[in-house]
């Protein structure tokens, strides 16, 4: 479907990355480097919650941005080049993780960073200040990450692009071709999942910050219901 002037004038005037896309689409290898500098780190983040193994997420990042270079003389800015990407990176990680199915291999959750070599940050890992509080943060994101692999499909996409790339309703429902409001009733299950999934974690009293680590998780997923432009 074409893109209408309005809307590629609104992009690019609001989007950096678009405009280094519009660069690339005219063989800017430069602006190409830049765009993969610029997103090639989250993509890989997301990817790893998404497929479970750092190792096929940064291939399936690969691909995404191969798939992105291929494409450039047909790009038009018809929405965030953030949501492209990762609308490209969620139909590759989808397929892959049907194909795993289809062999009996897929592992959904990444149980440590030791199995996986997972790297991908979690908001609450990022405290250094002392080595008690880190060992109950780095407990906290691997219980987390645990209980996001226990969500569908597009539960953990939306869940990832909410808290990872501050993705609103609406940016969100483009990726998984939804509509903003089946994307608020979607998180809002996945809120209720996490917080089924962490209440064992929950009863043996550890907390963060005064919060509980599925209250933490609800609290920031909850901040996404304000942001639909």
């Amino acid at each position: 479907m074409a893109v209408s002037d309005t809307t590629i004038r609104r992009y690019t005037e609001s989007d950096p990355d678009v405009r280094l896309m519009l660069r690339v689409r005219d063989d800017d290898a430069a602006a190409f480097a830049e765009l993969v500098n610029r997103h090639q780190d989250r993509l890989v983040s997301v990817l790893t919650y998404q497929v479970g193994r750092r190792e096929l997420a940064e291939e399936l990042a690969q691909e995404t941005f191969l798939r992105v270079y291929k494409a450039r003389h047909r790009y038009e800015p018809g929405a965030k080049f953030s949501t492209w990407l990762f609308t490209i990176a969620g139909n590759l990680a989808l397929n892959s993780l049907r194909g795993l199915s289809r062999k009996k291999e897929v592992r959904l959750a990444a149980q440590s960073p030791d199995e996986t070599g997972a790297a991908a940050p979690h908001p609450t890992a990022a405290s250094s200040a002392m080595p008690t509080r880190q060992a109950d943060r780095t407990e906290l994101c691997d219980a987390v990450q645990a209980a996001i692999a226990t969500l569908s499909e597009r539960q953990r996409t939306a869940v990832l692009l909410a808290k990872f790339e501050n993705m609103d309703y609406v940016e969100i429902g483009e990726v998984l071709g939804m509509t903003d409001k089946g994307v608020k009733s979607l998180l809002a299950r996945a809120r209720e999942k996490l917080r089924q999934t962490l209440g064992p974690y929950i009863e043996r009293g550890e907390a963060v910050g005064g919060l509980t680590g599925a209250d933490a998780m609800t609290q920031e997923l909850g901040s996404v219901e304000g942001g639909s432009r």
